[in-house]
């Protein structure tokens, strides 16, 4: 049986609580992407990126095969991410895709991302990403 210390209230992050997850991030805002990969780092995972572009997500995707991946979907100089998205599925990483604004036509290339828009807490964060985190332990 289980005490009511046994369990860290859902605001109380520790640096293990993403322990052993390793994400990639691609985000083209370089401030944005350090910031996530630092809190996420904090967290305890490992992090490859911030990418700011597909070309540079395909590169560290073949470097460091992720368990997850965040994706900004708007890139630098207009580039979308939903090629990088679709290819990342077939390949069975989950996709959570990050953007200040949701407003584009169905693109089939997403169809089982999970959408955040930003900005994002890091209670959403390890909403998505913690069970992950304990999926992989569990293994």
């Amino acid at each position: 049986m289980s005490s009511p210390n046994d369990h860290k209230p859902p605001s109380a992050a520790s640096s293990d609580d993403l322990k052993g997850l390793t994400i990639l991030l691609v985000e083209d805002s370089r401030e944005v992407g350090e910031a996530v990969r630092k809190h996420l780092e904090l967290l305890g995972a490992r992090v490859a990126g911030p990418a700011a572009t597909t070309a540079e997500a395909e590169g560290l995707l073949n470097e460091h095969p992720p368990d997850v991946a965040l994706v900004d979907f708007h890139l630098r100089e207009g580039e979308r991410s939903d090629g990088l998205i679709a290819r990342l599925r077939k390949r069975g990483v989950p996709v959570i895709m990050l953007s200040g604004s949701f407003e584009f036509p169905p693109l089939p290339s997403v169809e089982g991302a999970t959408f955040l828009e930003k900005p994002i807490s890091e209670a959403q964060l390890l909403a998505h990403l913690g069970p992950l985190a304990e999926k992989k332990a569990t293994r």
